[in-house]
């Protein structure tokens, strides 16, 4: 098992030369401004501030790699979907994915956050597609559900699968960066894939 308690701060990358290609597993994290990525990460950790929180969404167009235990990496891809970035912005934005989600070994692990509380945006659809694009396993996790009562949990998440055209294989976990609801099962999935039982990208996640 990873020691969690050993992350720290890699580097920030703006265009594909700053990439990192030295064979670790590399968990990667997508996810729309605003919907508590960085808090995720933090929760995952144990970490107050590793991941920044609460940064002016849309403004800095970096991917993020933080190493784990000397072991992973736990690349942090930058948000979308904020509507006041410029046009510039987005196309900066767009570009990096295009040139990121290109090289499909940069990938060990998708885990891509949703508003567990609402209907997938369009953005979110189209992450969803890059990640499935890439022929790479992907888990979803549905953040915010300690915001949902009891009986609207399994029918949001049905949602979240419908609308993202998810295959079965595809776990669509319950999340909360408060509670800490979730933590457990998504580690569980992290920490196999970065031990590398189930790196083969046909095989499906069993959590």
């Amino acid at each position: 098992m990873m020691n969690l308690q050993k992350a720290a701060f890699v580097k920030s990358a703006v265009s594909p030369k700053n990439f990192i290609r030295d064979g670790r597993p590399n968990i990667v994290f997508s996810g729309k401004s605003n919907v508590g990525k960085s808090s995720v990460i933090n929760c995952l950790l144990n970490r107050k501030n590793l991941a920044r929180v609460g940064a002016q969404p849309g403004k800095t167009v970096h991917i993020n790699y933080f190493l784990i235990d000397d072991t992973a990496y736990f690349t942090d891809l930058p948000g979308y979907g904020y509507a006041k970035v410029s046009k510039a912005e987005r196309e900066r934005w767009g570009a990096l994915m295009e040139q990121f989600f290109a090289e499909q070994e940069l990938i060990t692990l998708g885990v891509m956050i949703v508003d567990g509380r609402h209907k997938p945006t369009a953005n979110d659809v189209t992450m969803a597609e890059w990640f499935q694009g890439t022929g790479r396993p992907m888990v979803v996790v549905g953040n915010k559900t300690d915001k949902l009562k009891k009986s609207e949990l399994e029918p949001n998440l049905a949602l979240i699968r419908d609308t993202m055209k998810l295959p079965e294989q595809v776990p669509v976990i319950a999340f909360s960066a408060e509670t800490g609801v979730g933590r457990d099962r998504l580690l569980g999935i992290i920490q196999r894939y970065c031990q590398g039982a189930e790196r083969d990208p046909q095989r499906t996640i069993i959590d």
